[in-house]
């Protein structure tokens, strides 16, 4: 995508939802960094579903360690893997008071030595918690950077590192949201729907799928 295309992609994108947030229900940085390690393999709507009572009890890593394991699950039994999430949610904890005075470090580097804490969730934390220029790459920006032609690349690191390079500095911040909302409604894995979609005429991607007929009734009239 050209470089005049890209800015208007993002403006248009930034004109339609002007302050972009995550969809995740949080309370602090703690809570987020635990909604989002739980939001591997699931949906924000289950995770949303699951922390509501976690997080009117837990807000910090010492109030998790005095859950524990066995009552962190039976808040989060609902999400796929949670025997793995609340082994490694609990162990973060533990290292989070012990090497971080409680708190959630604001480098990558340091949320990276976290259980349970890659990459994308680290950027998440750092963009959506602090206000860092990051990009968290999931599957949906993965799929609408390379169909679009927006940050074409095989993996998600080559994926994030090429929209850091190509996004304007004017929509750093918010990129993050933009692209995963824009790829969880519109730009949607088995059916684009392209006849809605802001950038289509921006996009590389062929065919541009179109408005699904309206359906037909072919039942008798009530008299």
């Amino acid at each position: 995508m050209k470089k005049a295309d890209v800015f208007e992609f993002y403006r248009r994108l930034a004109e339609a939802n002007p302050a972009p947030e995550t969809e995740l229900e949080y309370v602090n940085p703690y809570t987020l960094l635990v909604a989002v390690a739980l939001s591997a393999q699931a949906t924000d709507v289950g995770v949303n579903k699951a922390t509501r009572s976690l997080f009117a009890k837990v807000t910090t890593p010492q109030q998790m360690l005095d859950l524990g394991e066995d009552g962190l699950k039976q808040h989060i039994k609902t999400i796929g893997l949670f025997n793995t999430k609340a082994k490694n949610i609990i162990a973060a904890a533990q290292i989070l008071v012990d090497d971080f005075g409680g708190e959630v470090p604001e480098e990558r580097e340091k949320l990276e030595t976290l259980p349970g804490v890659g990459r994308k969730t680290a950027n998440v934390v750092l963009n959506v918690a602090y206000g860092q220029p990051t990009i968290a790459v999931d599957t949906h920006i993965f799929r609408v950077a390379n169909r679009t032609g927006l940050a074409p690349g095989k993996n998600p690191l080559e994926v994030e590192l090429t929209l850091a390079k190509v996004t304007p500095d004017p929509f750093v911040t918010h990129a993050h949201h933009w692209l995963i909302l824009h790829g969880r409604y519109i730009c949607k894995a088995r059916l684009p729907e392209c006849w809605r979609c802001p950038v289509a005429d921006l996009c590389a991607y062929k065919p541009k799928t179109s408005a699904p007929k309206a359906k037909s009734s072919n039942a008798p009239a009530a008299r």
